[in-house]
């Protein structure tokens, strides 16, 4: 099973790789699955390759889900 977190591109780098923000960590990944991502996109990151794009606003939700998740008892 696999967990999508939503992480931003923060910087294109040299062909298709780029750095992302996952809370916090940063991590060099491949976007040669979606050429048209920029910075300041969310993009769902399998293996080290960015799957898909998502709207900005839907992966804020999406953190914020995680997030209060986080908070709450066990």
């Amino acid at each position: 099973m696999c967990l999508a977190v939503p992480v931003r591109v923060v910087k294109r780098l040299e062909g298709d790789d780029a750095l992302i923000d996952a809370g916090g960590v940063r991590k060099q990944v491949s976007l040669a699955l979606v050429p048209e991502a920029r910075e300041g996109d969310y993009v769902i990151v399998h293996v080290g390759y960015a799957i898909s794009r998502l709207d900005p606003d839907e992966a804020l939700k999406t953190l914020a889900l995680f997030a209060g998740m986080a908070q709450s008892p066990t």
